[in-house]
């Protein structure tokens, strides 16, 4: 009888080689827009979302104070016929100028040195910030925003096939549901990302700031 505890992934060798920060991190905000994180819009009041929300913003201010970039994005469209054929109806009213497409307040007061609005999961896709991020010549991207097993997904693997380093802060991502989040964290722990939380990604950035200045 098998083993129900028995990690079948790991006995065939997924997530056996823990990546670590590189040279040069960069922070990547997902979808903290006001259409996901507010709950008077269809899709937003997630608890989870909310807390990652407050957790993201001490890490933009880190990475800002280090001279890092950071590269938020909303989900918008200039019309519904730009959206793509989602299965989720209010995705089709998040368009550009409306309430939903505006960053969320405290992310916005953060000062992203970026802000791009894309028309796909990825932040990746069809968008500057894989270019932006190779400018500054980062080869570490920490990935924060919601949702998990979506957009921040995708914008995990696409950094992934993209050669970057990819580092998901657990607490700085967010979902609608705690087991879809669970199991989303899981499985790119396994293949893509190493998942860990905000205050190793704080230490990381403080110790890059730290060493740059020794070096000027």
């Amino acid at each position: 009888m098998s083993n129900p505890d028995a990690d079948i992934y790991a006995a065939r060798g997924y997530g056996s080689r823990p990546l670590g920060f590189g040279a040069k991190p960069g922070l990547v905000v997902v979808d903290f827009q006001r259409g996901f994180t507010e709950a008077g819009f269809p899709m937003g009041g997630a608890p989870m979302v909310d807390a990652a929300v407050r957790n993201t913003v001490p890490l933009i201010a880190a990475a800002k104070r280090a001279g890092l970039p950071v590269i938020a994005c909303v989900n918008g469209y200039d019309s519904p016929r730009a959206a793509p054929h989602w299965k989720a109806a209010p995705v089709f009213d998040l368009l550009q100028g409306t309430p939903a497409v505006e960053l969320d307040p405290r992310i916005a007061a953060a000062g992203p040195d970026v802000v791009l609005m894309k028309t796909a999961p990825s932040i990746f896709f069809a968008s500057p910030a894989a270019a932006i991020l190779t400018k500054e010549r980062v080869d570490t991207v920490i990935v924060a925003g919601c949702i998990t097993s979506g957009c921040v997904r995708a914008s995990v693997i696409d950094a992934f096939s993209l050669g970057f380093r990819v580092m998901v802060p657990e607490d700085c991502v967010g979902d609608h549901d705690p087991v879809a989040h669970a199991q989303n964290l899981k499985d790119v722990e396994r293949r893509y990302a190493d998942v860990i939380d905000g205050a190793a990604c704080l230490d990381a950035i403080e110790r890059w700031r730290a060493a740059n200045d020794r070096e000027g």
